[in-house]
């Protein structure tokens, strides 16, 4: 397997954090109450939820730079 280099790593990074507002509108997670901690699953499935917002976040993306959004 071939190792990603440090631009392409530093590249998806802030590809990330420039869709994390989007990404945490689409996942539709409740904030946590200050004086309650979530558990390790709760934790893994707001991951979970995380991970799939942020796919379709880049789709959506992707379908209006290439359609215009029409």
């Amino acid at each position: 397997m071939s190792e990603v280099s440090a631009e392409v790593k530093l590249t998806r990074m802030k590809e990330f954090m420039q869709l994390l507002p989007l990404t945490m509108e689409v996942a539709g997670l409740a904030e946590c109450h200050p004086d309650r901690a979530f558990t390790a699953d709760q934790m893994e499935a707001r991951l979970i939820s995380i991970r799939m917002a942020y796919k379709a976040s880049r789709a959506f993306l992707r379908e209006i730079a290439e359609t215009g959004g029409g």
